[in-house]
């Protein structure tokens, strides 16, 4: 038996959300590598696998394009949301991950908000090597990236501030910063160029993935990293390769809450090299 499948984006992220079935779904590494795989698979940024779930009303794990399963997915998590809103009519959903359980409304036709719960601002939340104020950390890769601020967003996030998020070395540093020995368990890199109080322009190289046009927890870890340095407001647009989000970091409860667009591109089954029962 295969899976059914529906391709997504949000922003240009791209996923491919196998929904839930009686066989399960449990992709190996090199399974999830082969329906990421823009040549020969199918092709997608994260892998998103759903399941029953006990604590939400869906069970919702994600693979990066590399084969690794990790925590958070704030683009994927709105198509997800969008998708079981659909299904239902019901405006709330909430989704169990591996990050926590996150709860999403409707907020049009084809944009939702999700709640993505209080930033982990502690050093152990990143997780960082050892103890230091993550407000601004020790880091420097060049002239125009050092000091960086860092924040867990249910998955570890750096955020460099830079002069020019297009000229920024994106591609040249994300991979080494990723895989910085002060990351035990890998980093996804922001460049954020602060263009006013209430407007970001954000590039990501994410962890296992790479540069993508659009990041969500990346997105809500530049504004909180931006906000705590005083550099913005507690509210604003933040403008990616793909598209605008726009993130709120609450003072009432310390939540930050994350609206955006989603789309869907097609259906359709998975290969046979990806059909697991």
């Amino acid at each position: 038996m295969t899976h059914v499948f529906v391709k997504m984006n949000g922003l240009g992220n791209d996923f491919v959300v196998v929904t839930p079935d009686e066989t399960g779904f449990a992709p190996s590494p090199s399974e999830v590598c082969a329906i990421a795989n823009r040549e020969h698979g199918i092709g997608c940024d994260q892998l998103i696998g759903l399941a029953p779930s006990r604590d939400g009303d869906v069970l919702m794990r994600i693979w990066n394009a590399d084969g690794g399963e990790v925590e958070r997915c704030g683009n994927a998590e709105r198509c997800v949301a969008w998708l079981l809103m659909q299904a239902s009519g019901r405006e709330t959903v909430t989704l169990e991950t591996a990050g926590g359980i996150l709860t999403a409304q409707r907020a049009g036709d084809v944009t939702v908000r999700v709640d993505m719960g209080a930033p982990g601002l502690e050093w152990r939340d990143i997780p960082l090597a050892w103890e230091m104020d993550t407000c601004e950390i020790q880091l420097h890769e060049g002239p125009e990236l050092q000091s960086p601020g860092c924040v867990s967003m249910g998955n570890p996030h750096v955020v460099f501030f830079v002069p020019d998020a297009l000229t920024a070395p994106v591609v040249e540093a994300g991979p080494r910063v990723e895989h910085h020995w002060l990351f035990p368990q890998r980093v996804n890199v922001g460049f954020a160029q602060i263009i006013a109080r209430d407007k970001i322009r954000l590039r990501v190289w994410e962890r296992g993935a790479g540069l993508t046009r659009a990041c969500g927890t990346g997105a809500c870890a530049a504004l909180v990293a931006a906000h705590r340095r005083g550099l913005t407001d507690r509210a604003a647009t933040l403008v990616l390769d793909g598209g605008e989000l726009q993130v709120e970091w609450r003072d009432s409860d310390d939540h930050v809450l994350m609206t955006g667009p989603v789309a869907v591109e097609f259906t359709g089954r998975l290969p046979v090299f990806a059909a697991l029962a």
